[in-house]
């Protein structure tokens, strides 16, 4: 059974179209979907049962329908923390997935029967989630209760999940309490010398737990014997690793498997045929398992560390598996994962030269740092083999520089039939690819299109026109200066939006603009300006500084002087990203609070006198020219608020795909989101996101609820202006943003 918090993928709100249900369910894999308000309340599911009755009783196939029409609002649910006896039941009835909620019917976790996995504490440990990493220190604090807990700070900076250490009673463990035991052999006699020397009481141990649970870190512990175990009972100890040494100790496994708390067992020092004795035997008492490949030698030399033997013990198993590394370095656990391991320990210390054999195969903290980073990286690049490939953001993003579409070579009227003579291919990629030639030639063309224009799939499948649209809000489109007219003309937009360019600073605007012209206007700065400065309000770099504030004060410039062509606005709104990205990383909570009073500063020393700086709400990956980066600032809603009530005369732009993607990150609540800084919109950015890094979909194609987003933006932000984002919108004459209208008005028609 696998208890999991992670439930996105298996959740719609009542409102979503059938169709995306359908697609979701395609993509989990759990042949059901559980409906939710928009403030998480579990109303009912869907399975592929509930669909097939809905299509039976339907007179009128339509997808389109909402979620709540067809759920079963019967579901069968448990509470939070009910005892496995209890969900295995609802396995028993047939039940393959069992969610579970609050008092208050949230739906908090699902418990799936035909998965494997667990939680140690808040920490998922399951082949879905990022591998759970044991920074084991042993006996490695030499009996020194500092030097233990110094070791704890160095796992905590490593960002492993837990620290473990080892519990012994001598009296019972070993005969004559082991120290005194003449006829021993000279290994038994090192060890135990090294152990009467080297312990920590059980008071200093659960001195030592209470301390790294101060810093946020799991304290685990190995019972080396069954009165260990009965001391970690009482402290709490929330799982257990069994030692090498105890792999066959089934009277101690089955006094920790009847705890009920999950535990790892390594199998060094094992056959295989012990190893399956083993797993049967603990399959038998229902414990909640994980096996780690083990070579107990100190240090294992790599012939011997057998890493593929984790595939075959992963079959021996059916269950969950991980690698317990006694080799030097850190290679050999970071290749584990590419092989399946959900769980890696490795042995720290601060000098492996200290005395013991623990110490020899140990990491030192910067190298466990190491190790822990390049774990996360491999995590991160192995993805899914379940889901066929996509393209991702970062790659359609380099596809328009680089790819090659289908280009016509003369001019073409509407109505013309396509010919092969007519289309040639060539760089760069932004029209329709080479590869819908043939389906593009015998099409009868609905537009003008001039010699070199790009074709687009819309000359294969028909044109999105545009017409007057009904909002109840000011609504617009994002336009450059060169297609202004081309994208206002036959429809009824209240404003544009102008996205700036690096080269349109040095533009001389009478050679666009001649008149006052009757619609409003906001402006989008620069990102990047030029000779590749992305615009940093706090920037510890002072000359970059003071070259990101110049810049910015010139868009003012800029804005001021538009404004006496678009006098209908006053104040115009000046969409900013502030800056706060890195490239290698987030950047320690702790500097934030100094990064925001850097905009705040450099802010206030600019004149903004006759406009409106809106800073765009970010997402936590954004795609600069040259790459993603990690942002910090402005992506956390509670931090937005605390900035926005310091300086209340700079306001926010609500970037929807933006904030989506942060919510799905971090794991937070859209709509509560939105709650939270609405106060301090003047610019709305509508638009969809997948995922952590899929910006400015294709509205309604993505994760965004729309119609409990919508409803709520007319709640707390009525009047806001919007604009629909969509990424690579403006082709085609602005057709993507047409087909966001479309979509937009049928959610929320005046």
């Amino acid at each position: 059974m696998l208890l999991t918090k992670n439930i996105q993928q298996y959740i719609c709100f009542s409102e979503s179209k059938l169709v995306d249900v359908l697609n979701k369910i395609n993509e989990n894999k759990a042949r059901i979907i559980f409906v939710v308000s928009e403030h998480g309340k579990l109303l009912g599911s869907i399975s592929d049962g509930d669909i097939r009755r809905w299509l039976t009783e339907t007179k009128k196939l339509n997808l389109n329908v909402l979620a709540k029409t067809v759920m079963n609002q019967s579901v069968k649910k448990l509470s939070v923390g009910a005892n496995q006896a209890v969900v295995e039941k609802f396995f028993n009835a047939g039940i393959d997935c069992v969610p579970l909620v609050d008092e208050s019917e949230h739906l908090i976790q699902l418990a799936f029967q035909k998965q494997s996995g667990f939680f140690v504490g808040n920490i998922e440990v399951s082949e879905n989630s990022p591998s759970f990493i044991i920074a084991e220190i042993g006996n490695n604090h030499q009996g020194d209760i500092n030097l233990a807990k110094e070791l704890v700070d160095h796992a905590v900076a490593a960002k492993v999940d837990c620290v473990k250490f080892q519990m012994r009673n001598m009296k019972t463990l070993y005969k004559d309490s082991g120290e005194n035991d003449v006829s021993a052999d000279l290994g038994a006699q090192y060890t135990l010398d090294l152990l009467s020397k080297f312990q920590l009481s059980n008071d200093e141990l659960i001195e030592v737990f209470d301390y790294a649970r101060s810093k946020n870190i799991l304290p685990l512990c190995t019972p080396w014997d069954i009165e260990s175990l009965k001391v970690l009972e009482i402290y709490g100890m929330e799982a257990y690793k069994v030692a090498s040494a105890d792999f066959t100790n089934f009277e101690l496994l089955e006094a920790i498997a009847n705890t009920g708390k999950p535990f790892f067992c390594s199998t060094g020092m094992s056959s295989e045929s012990e190893i399956k004795e083993t797993v049967d035997f603990l399959n038998k008492l229902g414990a909640n398992y994980v096996l780690l490949h083990c070579n107990s030698t100190y240090p294992t030399p790599f012939k011997d560390v057998n890493l593929r033997y984790l595939t075959r013990l992963k079959e021996i198993t059916g269950a969950l598996v991980g690698y317990s590394g006694h080799e030097r370095g850190i290679c050999v656990p970071i290749a584990s994962i590419a092989l399946g391991a959900s769980v890696i320990e490795k042995h720290l210390t601060i000098d492996t030269s200290l005395e013991g054999t623990d110490h020899k195969v140990s990491l030192l903290p910067n190298e466990l740092k190491e190790m822990v980073q390049q774990i996360r990286q491999v995590e991160e690049g192995l993805g899914s083999d379940e889901q066929p490939r996509e393209i991702t953001q970062g790659e359609l993003m380099n596809r328009e520089n680089l790819a090659k579409s289908l280009v016509a070579i003369r001019d073409i009227k509407p109505g013309e039939v396509v010919t092969r003579d007519m289309v040639e291919i060539k760089s760069p990629g932004q029209g329709l690819q080479p590869n819908r030639l043939n389906d593009l030639i015998g099409k009868k063309t609905e537009r003008e299109i001039s010699a070199g224009g790009f074709f687009y799939m819309s000359d294969i499948l028909g044109q999105t026109k545009k017409r007057h649209y009904s909002f109840n809000r000011p609504f617009g489109v994002p336009v450059r200066y060169h297609d202004f007219r081309q994208i206002l003309a036959d429809t009824n937009l209240d404003f544009v939006e102008f996205h700036l360019s690096y080269n349109d600073m040095e533009v001389d605007l009478k050679d666009y603009f001649s008149e006052e012209e009757s619609i409003g206007f906001a402006v989008h700065s620069p990102e990047l300006f030029a000779n590749d400065h992305i615009l940093d309000l706090c920037s510890d770099d002072p000359q970059y500084l003071a070259q990101s504030k110049k810049l910015l004060q010139e868009v003012v410039s800029i804005t001021r002087e538009l404004n006496q062509y678009f006098p209908k606005t006053k104040d115009p709104v000046i969409v900013v990203n502030a800056g706060g990205w890195n490239s290698n990383g987030f950047i320690d909570g702790a500097l934030k609070k100094g990064k925001y009073q850097l905009i705040s500063d450099a802010l206030n020393e600019l004149d903004l006198d006759g406009v409106t700086i809106a800073i765009q709400t970010m997402p936590p990956f954004p795609w600069h020219f040259g790459g993603q980066s990690y942002h910090n600032l402005f992506v956390c809603a509670d931090e937005i608020v605390e900035f926005c009530k310091n300086n209340p005369k700079i306001k926010i732009c609500l970037d929807i795909s933006h904030s989506m993607m942060s919510c799905n990150y971090y794991g937070w609540d859209l709509i509560e989101f939105v709650e939270k800084v609405a106060p301090y919109n003047v610019h709305l950015h509508i638009v969809d996101a997948k995922g952590i890094d899929g910006e400015g979909i294709e509205i309604g194609k993505g994760d965004v609820n729309f119609p409990a987003l919508m409803s709520l933006l007319d709640k707390d932000n009525p009047q806001v202006q919007f604009i629909p984002e969509v990424w690579q919108g403006h082709k085609n004459g602005g057709e993507g943003f047409w087909a966001a209208f479309e979509f937009l008005e049928t959610i929320n028609p005046v």
